[in-house]
């Protein structure tokens, strides 16, 4: 089931690149940015293949992911300030999320938040998510938007690459870089199984 959905993704994209050009790079990017898990890993690696055959340049492929990326992050940052903040507040309580956290979290940006959105571009997963409690948290814009570029820039230009030297063979990246997918995913998995628990404690001790 999992390798249909992917085949279907991979079909979708290298039909939308080939078609659109840069543009189409750059639409692909703003969608796996925008909370949408549309692997990068695939994404780019084809670009560079593309850059191989002499259809694209380097930079300009990385640079179309780059702007694409700010563009699907700052969409999914719209949506955590000016609705997801509202959403929490009122009922994070039903999803274990308490007015303590959102602060935390609002500290956490607060301190941390250039960091954190930078360093969150290199990593498969949870680039795609980031922008979101960014938003939620209020992290100052001008910074978001520039730290999204800064981090995603050498992302996109190492995927494409290698996608370039490894030409027809780009498809091979994408198994590679699902390996490391999984790993984060159980991390996610296990930290969220003990924010659970941890919730359920203090609501025992509550009672």
């Amino acid at each position: 089931m999992f390798g249909k959905i992917m085949a279907l993704c991979a079909t979708f994209i290298i039909t939308a690149i080939s078609t659109f050009g840069y543009a189409g790079i750059a639409a692909m990017m703003a969608i796996e940015s925008a909370c949408i898990p549309l692997p990068s890993e695939i994404i780019m690696p084809f670009s560079g293949y593309l850059v191989s055959r002499g259809q694209f340049t380097l930079f300009g492929t990385a640079l179309a992911g780059a702007i694409g990326c700010v563009i699907g992050s700052v969409i999914a940052y719209a949506v955590g300030r000016y609705g997801g903040r509202t959403f929490i507040w009122k009922y994070g309580r039903y999803i274990l999320i308490s007015h303590h956290d959102l602060e935390m979290a609002d500290r956490w940006f607060t301190s941390h938040g250039q960091s954190v959105v930078f360093f969150s571009r290199l990593l498969p997963v949870i680039r795609t998510f980031i922008s979101l409690p960014a938003g939620i948290s209020k992290m100052p814009f001008v910074p978001f938007v520039i730290f999204t570029f800064v981090g995603s820039l050498p992302w996109c230009y190492f995927l494409a690459y290698v996608g370039e030297r490894l030409g027809s063979n780009w498809e091979t990246l994408g198994v590679y870089f699902h390996r490391f997918d999984t790993v984060i995913g159980v991390i996610i998995l296990a930290g969220a199984a003990w924010w659970i628990w941890r919730h359920i404690g203090h609501m025992k001790t509550k009672a």
